[in-house]
């Protein structure tokens, strides 16, 4: 429950510590005297969002601080599970910097805003006015049946699966619109591939073909210049060979008595062995030259091919040639892949949506389950509160599709009389009977749900006489499991409270601030004594106020 509230620079407050007691707590003031600011502060500790216009001096940081005792809720292993230092009485604390940074801690921890949320909605549940409007509204009441249904783990499970399936479609949708596209291109892909298959392309092909056109295209020129060199060197008159022969035979004449004679022989004959060589081979390389005009034309041809092939697809060689081959190949044989794909995924999705149905179908029979249990508490209530002829039902229609809540839709029902068929609560309800209403409603959560603190702000709005003084009861029944900081501005209800705390404006030489007093018995007296009586209250004000107390 909260213990001590700390408030520093937030709109009207400068500083003031509120320090809350177990059970009932009343809290009254004059309009505009800052009740709703102290709650507005409030609200920041368990991670509403943070309004800079509320920063009173802009020089100072604000900071609202909040001690809770958690001892008793098992909220341990989720402070162990995120980090957080276990404290029975935990200090939560929020700063706001007038250039709009805001900083959370719990137990001088610093956490994100999203984390002092989800912890504070453990702790505290707070009843605006504005809450009352939420009555009317399908997920308002869809939460409250699965509340009483104990629906939240299944609800969770249904809800992540939901959402996984949600994925899957989108994944599909994409993967679809994929396959169409690259379908539409299909054609194009086969037909390249299959140009570049048919010219059945070799790596190394271009620069052979190359070389073997530049020699058939010169074939009569380099036959001619062969014939010549054979001639030189094998002419039966003069020739090179004939010449070295008997360059050879002088040296042979002189080489046993001028030793460097041998030496210059022995490398004659070398070099007469080497052009013997070489004219055979210039022989046998002139009879394999001939000019064929048949290979000439395919060696054309082929070429022509690959320089076009090569222009159309901006390549710079055959080897890139090849490599485009098979990246349409990888294309194609993807195209034809997404049928595969699609298939696959759609009877995923088909399993996805007969899991969800029956989960869904699940959640529906435990919802439906406890129809009669909400309407039954809520009319028992409600008679309590003076109206016995209310009727309260729940309308309920399974939707033809599910969605993320499952496959219900629902809806409360209400009626003041006997003889008035339920209608939609925002149809037919006033706004004390919504008050009422939403009271009973509160007190069906607050059986089913362990909340340590609940705040309600004028939840009695549109009510009096008799029926606050029965409201006030109700809530005092409350606060013997939880504690309740009620703001009201009925002495019926003020009357019924265990600690009361007045809010109050005051001035200065600085300006006009707010503050809160815990009032002792006699101030009680005085405070109840105004709000019925006004703020001079008469002898019989007195009276009605020490009566209400007592």
């Amino acid at each position: 429950m909260l213990t001590r509230l700390t408030i520093k620079n937030y709109a009207l407050i400068d500083e003031l510590e509120v320090v809350f007691d177990k059970g009932f707590n009343i809290v009254t003031g004059e309009t505009g005297a800052g009740k709703s600011i102290i709650l507005g502060a409030l609200s920041l500790i368990i991670g509403n969002r943070a309004d800079l216009t509320n920063i009173r001096d802009s020089s100072l940081k604000c900071v609202v601080e909040g001690v809770f005792n958690v001892e008793p809720y098992g909220l341990k292993p989720f402070f162990e599970k995120n980090d957080l230092d276990y404290d029975p009485m935990s200090i939560f604390r929020r700063e706001i910097t007038v250039s709009g940074k805001s900083r959370a801690f719990i137990n001088d921890t610093p956490v994100s805003v999203k984390l002092m949320n989800t912890l504070g909605a453990k702790l505290i549940d707070i009843h605006s006015q504005h809450q009352n409007l939420e009555l009317s509204t399908k997920r308002f009441q869809l939460e409250l049946v699965d509340l009483v249904a104990g629906n939240q783990e299944i609800l969770a499970s249904f809800k992540n699966e939901f959402s996984e399936f949600l994925k899957k479609q989108k994944s599909l949708k994409e993967l679809k619109d994929k396959a169409e596209k690259e379908k539409s291109d299909l054609d194009y892909f086969e037909f390249q591939f299959q140009q570049l298959d048919d010219a059945k392309l070799s790596e190394n092909e271009q620069v052979e073909l190359e070389e073997e056109l530049e020699k058939l295209s010169h074939s009569e020129e380099i036959k001619t210049v062969f014939n010549r060199v054979s001639e030189l060197l094998e002419n039966d008159n003069i020739s090179i060979l004939n010449l070295l022969k008997e360059t050879n035979n002088e040296l042979k004449k002189v080489s046993n008595y001028f030793k460097e004679a041998t030496e210059l022989q022995a490398r004659i004959e070398s070099s007469l062995i080497e052009l013997k060589d070489i004219a055979e081979e210039i022989n046998a390389q002139s009879e394999n030259i001939e000019y064929d005009p048949a290979r000439l034309e395919y060696l054309n041809q082929r070429l022509d091919l690959i320089y076009s092939l090569q222009q159309k697809h901006h390549a710079g060689s055959v080897a890139e040639l090849i490599q485009l081959k098979s990246q349409f190949e990888e294309r194609i044989s993807g195209i034809v892949d997404y049928d595969i794909q699609i298939s696959r995924m759609e009877k995923e999705l088909k399993e996805a949506v007969i899991v969800l149905k029956n989960k869904s179908k699940d959640i529906s029979k435990r919802r439906i389950a406890v129809f009669p249990e909400i309407e039954n508490k809520v009319v028992e209530v409600l008679t309590q509160l003076g109206m016995p002829k209310s009727r309260f039902a729940i309308s309920h229609e399974v939707l033809k599709e599910f969605n993320s809540e499952g496959i219900d839709s629902i809806g409360f029902l209400f009626s003041a009389n006997k003889d008035v068929e339920p209608d939609e609560i925002s149809k037919i309800a006033s706004g004390g009977e919504t008050s009422r209403l939403m009271l009973a409603i509160k007190s069906l959560v607050a059986s089913k749900k362990s909340m340590p603190t609940i705040i309600f702000d004028e939840i009695d709005s549109g009510v009096s006489g008799e029926i606050a003084l029965k409201m006030g009861t109700i809530l005092k029944e409350f606060s013997r499991s939880t504690q309740i900081i009620n703001i009201t501005h009925l002495p019926q209800i003020a009357g019924k409270g265990e600690h009361h705390y007045k809010v109050f404006k005051f001035e200065n030489q600085k300006g006009t601030f707010t503050s809160v007093k815990k009032l002792g018995p006699a101030e009680r007296i005085e405070e109840l004594a105004k709000m019925v009586g006004g703020d001079n209250p008469t002898a019989n004000a007195i009276q009605t106020a020490k009566e209400l107390l007592n």
